[in-house]
């Protein structure tokens, strides 16, 4: 059974009972599968984000979640301007200043001027910052491992195929 994307335990499309209620004639050709494509990514980004802030506070205790993200991008793309990081992630300047801002009181990225443009910095993550980071994703690499070890590695891989599709298709 999945959650309904509100806590609940019954699957979309049940009456209170847990009966399911035939909605089909509500939607058009093809709702039923967008309609279970959203049930399951409510689940999945509910439970990516509880994991989210486990990997961040195993980075460091006083990690805001969202600022997991960052590190992971500086370290797979070393040094980028924080307008850059702040396009990706999809925030505003200000929200990206006060996130390096956290970051570099916790010692894990710093800022050095851009050799193109000395009015920009670039930021980049420190020793520090790259071993948590890495340590971090080593175990979470791991628990993938472990959690996936029943599928066919082809599986695996068009899951990432798939998922980098969506991610692409919902750039602003």
């Amino acid at each position: 059974m999945h959650e309904d994307g509100n806590g609940g335990g019954r699957p979309v499309g049940s009456d209170a009972s847990g009966r399911g209620v035939d909605r089909s004639a509500a939607h058009g050709p093809g709702d039923r599968e967008f309609l279970s494509l959203e049930r399951e990514l409510t689940v999945f980004l509910r439970r990516a984000r509880a994991n989210q802030g486990e990997m961040a506070r195993e980075v460091h205790p006083d990690l805001e979640s969202a600022a997991y993200g960052l590190l992971v991008r500086l370290e797979e793309y070393g040094r980028q301007r924080a307008t850059e990081l702040a396009a990706y992630i999809g925030v505003g300047k200000a929200t990206m200043s006060r996130q390096l801002r956290a970051l570099e009181e916790l010692g894990l990225v710093a800022r050095e001027p851009d050799p193109a443009d000395g009015r920009a910095w670039l930021v980049h993550l420190t020793d520090e910052g790259r071993s948590r980071v890495t340590r971090v994703r080593e175990a979470r690499r791991a628990r993938y491992v472990r959690q996936l070890a029943h599928w066919d590695p082809d599986e695996v891989a068009e899951l990432a195929r798939l998922l980098h599709e969506l991610n692409r298709g919902m750039e602003k």
